[in-house]
């Protein structure tokens, strides 16, 4: 039980510190993968700000499933130290407000662009967590438990 809150606690953090990701769509069974920019809802769901004119976009339009894969620094020259989660679900897009908001508060440089016709915001509902704290420290989380401790860390002032 220790090792599975410790875990919440890093991905939580993980999550929160999160600025660039890789979203993973599908399409007629060709993936795709793209570095994409998530910011957090209230609900700690991801938000992306999308261009229509996106590979990635057009997939989400056609099938919503989705991954969202963030990761943190490595703790030696071997990448595969680094904390990583990958967030599975489906996205849906979503009215601006309030994610314009929540968005800019997280990247405030996309104020050059996020009026943009082509651009939208889109959610991902997540469905399944999971966490890789580090070579060989894989656990799945429960995305509620996960929201729970996000939303401690957010009390607390982080995030």
């Amino acid at each position: 039980m220790a090792a599975n809150q410790e875990a919440l606690r890093e991905a939580a953090a993980l999550l929160l510190g999160a600025r660039v990701g890789t979203l993973a769509t599908a399409q007629a069974g060709a993936p795709h993968a793209a570095l994409v920019t998530p910011a957090l809802d209230e609900d700690a769901q991801p938000l992306l700000l999308l261009s229509t004119l996106a590979v990635h976009t057009r997939q989400l339009k056609a099938n919503p499933a989705c991954a969202l894969l963030v990761s943190g620094p490595a703790a030696s020259e071997n990448p595969q130290t680094a904390p990583r989660l990958c967030l599975t679900g489906e996205a849906r897009q979503i009215p601006p407000e309030p994610a314009r908001a929540r968005f800019l508060a997280a990247h405030p440089y996309a104020v050059q662009y996020v009026d943009f016709g082509d651009f939208g915001f889109w959610k991902i509902f997540v469905h399944d967590t999971q966490y890789i704290g580090g070579f060989g420290r894989a656990v799945h989380l429960n995305f509620a438990a996960l929201q729970h401790e996000i939303s401690q860390h957010r009390a607390s002032g982080y995030g």
